[in-house]
């Protein structure tokens, strides 16, 4: 089998899907990282695409370091493992497809075939308190029962309103029953003191997992986060490479790490980041902010990894992309089954592509 052709396909506002094509008829699908999509997709049809035509698709391992090495110094911090991404999660939906096989089965099996969702829902630096009760409320009645709540707000807005944050997170934490559980993301927003601080609170209400309290460039003052708490500390979405990771786990001491299968170089890199997740005894629990490919490719490299036992993130559905399938699986009562079927599991409504294509 050979790559006869590479499409990088912008939906907007902010997917980018990636099809690769062979001579067998086969057609893989995955998905970029949603920052910088535009670059993205350059990357990929001029620096890539010329790469992939003519390999075997099959051969991924082989094909993900020419990829990465060929293209080293566009940067591995961003554009082109984000770019890599979706062309290696298209390969393992094509290695599904003529295997006759799910992603999950072709990384070792399942461990769970129904994961628990946690409702992910962020803005709160800019939201009223009582804005996110009710968003909080809305996803209750939909039956979740684990939630995020996010602050977004970076490094530039260091310490800007952790009053506000801890009573945000107090009022989600009053309207929730016992079984509920609630994890808060500062989005690199604290100084040390005040990560510290505000952790030992959100401690004393039951958080549940703690997550990027300081600037994702700064692995000391993580460090001293993590071993001042109890609650356990997490980090990753900024990481990319098993390299990177190595350095967040020995360097900045999290408990839990955060890969991004859209982000971190595609499931290829994902699986050799758990595995050092499983040679320091740290939990594996996604970033995941993409609505369909990107979010059922982290499902299958979830499932297949032992130490990934919690809530998988979930920001919504999206129903104008999931048209874009004819089988996209819809999660109930806080849970989504993995889908049946070949690869990924996804049926592409060749249709509906081809109108996106042509517009």
């Amino acid at each position: 089998m050979k790559i006869t052709d590479v499409k990088a396909t912008f939906v907007w506002p902010s997917s980018l899907f990636v099809r690769v094509f062979t001579d067998e008829g086969i057609t893989g699908i995955g998905e970029c990282s949603p920052m910088n999509v535009w670059a993205i997709k350059a990357c990929i049809d001029h620096a890539l695409k010329p790469l992939l035509v003519g390999e075997n698709p099959v051969e991924i391992d082989k094909v993900w370091n020419k990829l990465f090495f060929k293209t080293y110094k566009l940067g591995v911090q961003g554009i082109q493992p984000e770019a890599i991404a979706g062309i290696d999660i298209a390969l393992w939906d094509i290695l599904g497809k003529a295997t006759r096989l799910p992603v999950h089965a072709l990384l070792g099996g399942a461990y769970r075939n129904n994961l628990q969702l946690y409702a992910s829902i962020g803005g709160g630096g800019n939201m009223r308190v009582t804005d996110m009760v009710k968003a909080v409320e809305k996803k209750l009645a939909e039956g979740f029962k684990a939630f995020k709540i996010r602050m977004d707000w970076g490094v530039s807005h260091l310490d800007a309103d952790p009053v506000k944050d801890l009573e945000m997170f107090m009022a989600v934490k009053s309207i929730m029953s016992k079984d509920c559980l609630l994890s808060f993301d500062a989005n690199n927003g604290y100084t040390v003191p005040t990560a510290i601080s505000q952790g030992r609170k959100f401690e004393d209400a039951g958080i549940y997992h703690y997550e990027e309290p300081v600037p994702q460039y700064d692995y000391a003052g993580l460090k001293q986060v993590a071993d001042a708490l109890d609650v356990p500390v997490s980090a990753g979405e900024h990481e990319y490479t098993r390299w990177q990771f190595h350095d967040l786990v020995t360097r900045g001491g999290v408990d839990i790490i955060q890969p991004d299968v859209v982000k971190c170089a595609g499931i290829s890199e994902m699986r050799k980041i758990a595995a050092i997740a499983e040679l320091y005894d740290k939990i594996v629990l996604p970033h995941q902010t993409q609505p369909t490919v990107g979010h059922v490719a982290s499902m299958h490299v979830c499932a297949a990894i032992k130490n990934c036992t919690r809530p998988h993130e979930f920001t919504g559905r999206r129903p104008d992309l999931e048209a874009l399938f004819t089988n996209y699986p819809a999660p109930e009562g806080g849970y989504m089954a993995l889908p049946g079927g070949h690869g990924l599991g996804l049926d592409m409504d060749e249709a509906a592509f081809r109108e996106i294509d042509e517009g």
